[in-house]
């Protein structure tokens, strides 16, 4: 028997700008988390030679954790091995049709906090370690809460991308409001986070108003500093930095995702 394990992620900053046709043309940067959550699957070979593959998430899809992508990591990864699984699940979605970029498998391989840069087909991962401080005000203070509803990202991705030309200048907003929380990260630059946040969610609207619709009532919550669907958005979870999180907690009726960093990445056991 073959199992794997690979983590979902929070994408802090980047998305979209990590999809063809905009990084080929311009390259682009996604900053983002792998969590305590996990996609598994197992190869079975019985006495008579027969094989069987099983495989789950703990997250569902269409939830904007990225949970199809780390599926498929593990499905990959018990096929073929560990080895280039994030590029063969890229690959094998691709031949599904789904037009979405390359960030979900990487963070489901490489786990930890990463800032991701993506050139053509080629990706460079570039770890980050910011302090222990750091890591703790953004456990405490940034909340996942999961809206309930559940999106085709395919489906999001389609609407998008019909009208590449228009939104150019948007991916670039994003993609530089990426950048901009990859040193806010390494750097413990919490000001800075909020506000990449801030820029990503406004640059997202311009992609799309409705993409943003599931979280609006977020606007009137003071204590709330700044908020990001997760993913396509347009439904699934999303990322909310609180002033004041047990508030803000006990004013919204969605669920709480409770989660830590998980620094393993894809692990596969024989």
């Amino acid at each position: 028997m073959v199992k794997a394990r690979a983590p979902v992620r929070i994408d802090l900053a980047g998305g979209w700008s990590d999809c063809a046709p905009f990084c080929h043309e311009a390259g682009g940067d996604v900053v983002n988390i792998a969590i305590n959550h996990y996609a598994h699957a197992e190869l079975i070979l019985d006495e008579t030679g027969k094989i069987s593959c099983n495989y789950s998430c703990e997250i569902p899809v269409g939830s904007g954790l990225g949970a199809t992508g780390a599926l498929n990591v593990a499905l990959m990864a018990i096929i073929k091995g560990k080895q280039g699984s994030e590029e063969l699940a890229f690959q094998f979605e691709q031949l599904l049709g789904n037009r979405g970029g390359r960030q979900d498998q990487w963070a489901a391989k490489n786990g930890g906090i990463q800032h991701l840069k993506f050139i053509g087909d080629h990706v460079e991962s570039i770890p980050l370690h910011p302090p222990q401080s750091f890591i703790r005000w953004l456990k405490k203070h940034l909340i996942l809460a999961d809206t309930g509803v559940r999106h085709v990202s395919g489906d999001l991705h389609e609407d998008v991308w019909s009208r590449y030309e228009d939104i150019k200048i948007h991916l670039m907003e994003i993609r530089d409001a990426a950048r901009q929380m990859s040193v806010a990260v390494q750097n413990d630059r919490r000001d800075q986070l909020v506000d990449s946040f801030k820029r990503t969610t406004a640059a997202v609207n311009e992609l799309s108003p409705k993409l943003n619709e599931p979280y609006r009532d977020l606007d009137s919550k003071t204590e709330v500093l700044a908020w990001k669907g997760m993913g396509a958005a347009a439904g699934g979870y999303v990322a909310i930095i609180s002033r004041d999180p047990e508030l803000t907690k006990s004013t919204i009726d969605w669920e709480i995702l409770d989660w830590s960093i998980d620094d393993d990445g894809l692990v596969v056991e024989e």
